[in-house]
């Protein structure tokens, strides 16, 4: 029986060998999770002193790798997590260009009385070519991986 993709039964989790229909060249082919799940296309911004980018905004709702640029002189910026609450099992990945050093730094900072890693502290990073990998369960953020 033909569905219309609006009428088909919502799932409840996706497994890696799950089917998923994807339209290449003009022609419905099947894929499964584990041959897409790696392909992430970086969110680039470019920041400066004084900036406050808030990560709940709609733009960045799809980011899941933010490649971070500074530009400009020295200071420290903010760049707010989503709400842990809305983002259950969310990674978010952050890295930072050769422009980065001790005087220019970028304060990834939880909301709303939300932590990361058990604290409402931002986590600072302040190098260049420094990297950070975060996840939420659902009520905090966890840092999972860090380069540095």
């Amino acid at each position: 029986m033909s569905k219309k993709i609006s009428q088909l039964d919502s799932i409840s989790s996706i497994q890696e060998t799950d089917l998923i229909a994807v339209v290449q060249s003009g022609s419905t082919k099947k894929a499964t999770i584990s041959q897409i799940e790696n392909y992430l296309i970086p969110t680039n911004l470019t920041v400066s002193s004084g900036d406050t980018i808030n990560l709940s905004d709609s733009t960045y709702s799809n980011s899941m790798l933010i490649r971070l640029s500074w530009s400009g002189g020295n200071g420290t910026m903010t760049l707010n997590l989503p709400s842990a609450s809305d983002n259950t099992n969310r990674v978010m990945r952050f890295i930072s260009n050769g422009g980065f050093d001790t005087a220019t730094r970028v304060e990834l900072t939880p909301i709303n009385s939300q932590t990361l890693d058990g604290s409402t502290s931002a986590y600072v990073i302040n190098k260049e070519f420094e990297g950070i990998q975060v996840w939420s369960d659902g009520s905090e953020w966890f840092i999972i991986q860090k380069k540095a």
